[in-house]
């Protein structure tokens, strides 16, 4: 497998990157996981053709003009995993809904229902035999300089999402479940906005 190149970028993406995709790869890095506690900081993002763009955000101003107009692309279809937590987040710093999306997490529950392991590592491992490192997950990424380390798994979580939306796209028409799949993503952003709201613990669908 050709290594993966990865750019870093403070504050924005340059003019230009992207220009004609019509899906990429996104996945953020933030302080914890706790919605209105935790900043976000990094956003990388890879069209699947050999490069990550690695963006540290500047917290001061969440100025990111270039970023949240692909965030927002109605041409571009946003492929996450885990994509409610990455929207949620990017509603609340960045202030955009971030639409059209795929997300391979859910793809994975609705496909693979002989595993309850829907972990990108391991729906990774599974599907196209790559074993992701895990090992930069938990770091500092608020700190003024990452590490060579640190972008380079950033860059590594985008890397393989389009292979595995192709992967699980022939399960779920396999399955049948494609269309449920997709009636799933058109919700996810209404999901996070929901989650920013007060409802993150609360099944709304629920009949208590």
């Amino acid at each position: 497998m050709k290594k993966l190149i990865s750019i870093l970028h403070r504050g924005d993406l340059p003019d230009g990157v992207f220009s004609g995709a019509t899906a990429l790869a996104i996945d953020s890095e933030t302080m914890g996981l706790r919605l209105g506690r935790d900043p976000l900081c990094v956003v990388q993002l890879s069209d699947g053709n050999g490069q990550a763009h690695v963006v540290q955000l500047d917290r001061s101003t969440y100025d990111a003009p270039n970023l949240k107009r692909l965030l927002t692309d109605p041409s571009v279809t946003k492929i996450f995993h885990f994509g409610r937590f990455d929207i949620a987040m990017f509603w609340l710093h960045l202030g955009v809904v971030t639409a059209p999306v795929y997300c391979t997490k859910i793809a994975s529950k609705l496909a693979r229902t002989y595993t309850d392991r829907h972990g990108l590592k391991d729906v990774t491992k599974e599907l196209i035999g790559v074993d992701l490192s895990k090992a930069q997950q938990s770091s500092d990424w608020g700190q003024t300089k990452l590490s060579d380390e640190q972008v380079a798994y950033a860059a590594s979580d985008v890397a393989h999402l389009h292979t595995l939306r192709s992967r699980l796209d022939e399960m779920l028409v396999r399955e049948g479940r494609d269309g449920l799949a997709r009636a799933c993503f058109e919700f996810l952003p209404h999901r996070a906005v929901l989650d920013v709201a007060g409802w993150e613990d609360i099944d709304i669908f629920a009949h208590s």
